[in-house]
């Protein structure tokens, strides 16, 4: 799962903090909803942002391009990847960028759901209908 980057609630934990579907707020409890709904175990996911540092503010084009090494790190030590879904545009574009600008990737299916915070949720059930989707498509992979 590739969110987007570390959210308030995280970044005011400060060090310590980790991502994570436990922690407290409505995109954390949303993410929670769709994978459970989704029959995805808690076992068979990562969750990672795109750009893994605090930014206070959507990622730009040069956050994504600062963090792609760090993502491109990843995805090659986690060789047991088979599905990515991305939640948000920072977070698809931000692989699509490293799938598209690296020569040697390992390219695997990527799916793309709108990200979860309530700041987005102008049409709720359609996005969380696409969440729990897309999530059940990555396991199914």
């Amino acid at each position: 799962m590739l969110m987007e980057s570390p959210g308030p609630a995280t970044i005011a934990q400060g060090s310590p903090a980790i991502s994570s579907e436990d922690n407290p707020g409505p995109t954390a409890k949303a993410f929670r909803a769709a994978r459970i709904e989704s029959g995805l175990a808690r076992d068979q996911y990562l969750r990672w942002n795109v750009v893994p540092w605090a930014l206070h503010r959507s990622p730009t084009v040069g956050d994504l391009e600062e963090a792609r090494p760090a993502l491109g790190q990843l995805l090659a030590a986690l060789t047991e990847v088979r599905a990515i879904v991305t939640f948000g545009t920072p977070a698809l574009t931000g692989v699509m960028r490293h799938f598209t600008l690296s020569d040697d990737v390992r390219v695997v299916p990527v799916l793309a759901a709108p990200h979860p915070s309530p700041a987005n949720a102008t049409r709720f059930a359609e996005e969380h209908l696409r969440a729990v989707t897309a999530l059940r498509h990555a396991a199914a992979v």
